[in-house]
């Protein structure tokens, strides 16, 4: 019974020892401000737009776009971190309506964060657009399919059935 109770106690010190120990999760980033504001009504373009997030941005593969109520491309070159901050030149914007920023960038931790707020253009500007954006269908990375990898791999899990099953025979 002591025996019982010693190892018990040592159990619940060894675990004590090791959540006292363990770090805290960090979490993702997290935008905590956009310029201009989402929902915002304004009468010009801005010349850039930007998200301020809760910790820095890794630099490397941030995306930011402005696409207008004509589909088209509206943000003019690529995207700049700075810290927590990520921007997108834009063009003169045109048509009046609905423009939505679309973002993707890596926190701190590693992991991918995406996001897109809106604002609206209230008065039609001089501008002309970028190009098209890509229905979404389309593939817009030129990345290899995925489906080759699946009908490959459920080849070789049928091909591994068969053999198994002509070998017990």
């Amino acid at each position: 019974m002591i025996r019982i109770a010693r190892l018990a106690f040592i159990a619940a010190l060894v675990a004590a020892m090791a959540l006292a120990g363990a770090p805290v999760a960090s979490a993702h980033a997290v935008r905590i401000a956009a310029d201009p504001a989402e929902g915002a009504a304004l009468a010009q373009g801005p010349q850039r737009v930007s998200a301020t997030f809760n910790e820095q941005i890794q630099p490397d593969f941030a995306a930011m776009t402005v696409v207008g109520p004509d589909g088209n491309l509206w943000s003019d070159g690529d995207p700049q971190v700075e810290g927590a901050v990520v921007s997108v030149s834009v063009r003169p914007l045109g048509p009046t309506g609905t423009y939505t920023v679309n973002y993707r960038v890596t926190s701190a931790d590693g992991h991918p964060v995406s996001g897109s707020w809106q604002f609206e253009l209230t008065a039609p500007g001089p501008g002309t657009p970028g190009r098209a954006t890509a229905a979404p269908a389309e593939p817009t990375d030129g990345g290899i399919p995925v489906w080759p990898f699946l009908v490959i791999g459920a080849l070789i899990i049928a091909g591994g059935v068969w053999w198994a099953t002509r070998r017990k025979t």
